[in-house]
């Protein structure tokens, strides 16, 4: 890296207004362990439930429990490194932060602009997700009444971006009702249906193999439903406003993996139990639904209709203030303009940022092509997941005086190099068009930084 910053500014005059800036421009610290677990489930409670049931069980029957386990592992394999990275460096940035303390400017530049774009990307997609099953939910309870998919997804992205520029607090106190809600119901759902499996309701139990189609479709749908589990990092973007950092990054990262790959396996186990894997797999994307019905006739339906809005609500307002603060960390790095990283003087949370994650939303969502771009986000992260657990295996090797975590990556060096294998690996079994456009944004934000940012010199790790 260049030792000249991009501006007219002598090195010690840059040095101090970054310092003055950094200091005006500090966060607080308001998320709880309880928020910050709320964000890393609520992110990842969504398709995994709501969508790929039916398509996990085509794939690989009752077996497809197996694919989300698996899927979970290999997330641990990436959020263990994340962990020990995030107590090191308790900052708001996430992946981009790490990445650009251990593998330089350009590396960093790529991944935070990838991970801003994921993000928008993916709160679009979710937020569409959210008009249709408030539609859906319209239509099952015979309400009568029309719901616009896209006015509402558009109404929703300026609601949940106004309560972030209100206060970080309030964006968690928000994601903790919605979370809560939807693992009563969940719990509920489960709970039954558990019940129902055993046959204490007088539910019956499809027989059928475990393994109808062979043990390889356990791997390919690992593979496809992994993009269930792209959320858990988010906590890490969100870590300069975590109180505790040391205690609550690790327990949140961790603990949300294994809560979400928990819900997933039983919620394959059930619906394969009652209504069979290739009854499941007919029903596609509203399998979920179904078995609600199975369960509870309308008012089961309905639940699981609701759980949907909650899933995709929940989804898309991390998804915001996760991609707000991602595009706030470059800022405070000078890799974009400084302007993004000013604090409103009411609330202190960066407006300019939330801004820039919300306003580009809209012209997603008005776009409508949010499936694409959806497993495009999955691809960026996938990128992220990988070039984390590098950067842990070089600084372990490096050992800066600096770098001080209090929580330390269990395996090492195994764990870290295992997750970069799967996090890169997983990318082989998506869409080429989805590759191709990855690639095209990484090019994209590679000749960001050579244009604008290649006279950037970063700060030292911080600890």
């Amino acid at each position: 890296m260049d030792d000249a910053l991009p501006s007219s500014d002598s090195p010690e005059q840059g040095a101090a207004r970054k310092a003055a800036s950094a200091q005006a421009a500090e966060l607080e610290r308001t998320l709880s362990l309880t928020q910050a677990l709320a964000i890393g489930t609520g992110t990842m409670v969504g398709a995994g439930i709501f969508v790929f049931p039916g398509l996990a069980a085509g794939q690989a029957g009752p077996a497809a429990m197996l694919s989300f386990a698996l899927g979970a592992v290999i997330a641990l394999l990436v959020a263990l490194p994340t962990s020990e990275l995030a107590t090191a460096m308790p900052e708001s940035g996430g992946g981009y932060y790490f990445v650009s303390r251990a593998l330089g400017t350009l590396s960093g530049c790529m991944v935070g602009l990838g991970q801003w774009l994921g993000l928008l990307f993916a709160s679009a997609f979710y937020l569409m997700g959210f008009g249709y099953y408030l539609r859906d939910l319209a239509t099952e309870l015979g309400l009568g009444v029309p719901v616009p998919v896209v006015g509402m997804a558009l109404a929703t992205a300026v609601l949940l971006t106004g309560v972030s520029i209100t206060g970080t607090e309030n964006t968690g106190d928000l994601q903790n009702w919605i979370v809560a809600s939807l693992l009563t119901l969940l719990g509920g759902f489960l709970g039954h249906g558990g019940l129902d499996v055993l046959g204490v309701f007088g539910g019956e139990q499809v027989p059928e193999a475990f393994f109808p189609y062979g043990v390889l479709p356990v791997f390919t749908t690992a593979a496809l439903i992994f993009t269930s589990y792209l959320g858990f990092v988010q906590i890490a973007t969100v870590a300069g406003e975590i109180k505790n950092p040391a205690r609550n990054l690790p327990r949140s990262m961790i603990g949300s993996v294994v809560l979400v790959g928990l819900l997933y396996v039983l919620t394959i186990f059930i619906g394969t139990s009652l209504l069979g894997s290739e009854r499941l797999s007919s029903l596609g994307e509203t399998a979920i639904v179904t078995v609600g019905r199975s369960i509870a006739g309308t008012f089961g339906a309905a639940a699981l209709l609701g759980g949907g809005l909650l899933a995709t609500l929940s989804s898309a307002n991390a998804s915001i203030l996760s991609a707000s603060r991602s595009i706030y960390a470059l800022s405070r790095d000078d890799l974009v303009p400084h302007s993004v990283e000013t604090l409103n003087k009411r609330y202190r949370t960066p407006h300019v940022a939330l801004l820039l994650a919300g306003g580009p939303i809209l012209g997603l969502i008005l776009y409508g092509r949010v499936e694409i771009l959806a497993e495009v986000a999955s691809l960026l992260h996938l990128v992220m997941y990988g070039l984390i657990c590098v950067a842990l295996l070089v600084l372990r090797r490096a050992d800066p005086d600096s770098y001080a975590p209090s929580f330390r990556c269990p395996g090492h060096p195994v764990v870290p190099a295992l997750g970069a294998l799967a996090s890169f690996g997983l990318i082989g079994f998506m869409n080429p068009l989805s590759i191709a456009l990855g690639g095209l944004i990484l090019l994209a934000a590679a000749g960001w930084y050579l244009i604008y940012a290649r006279s950037v010199t970063l700060s030292e790790l911080s600890s």
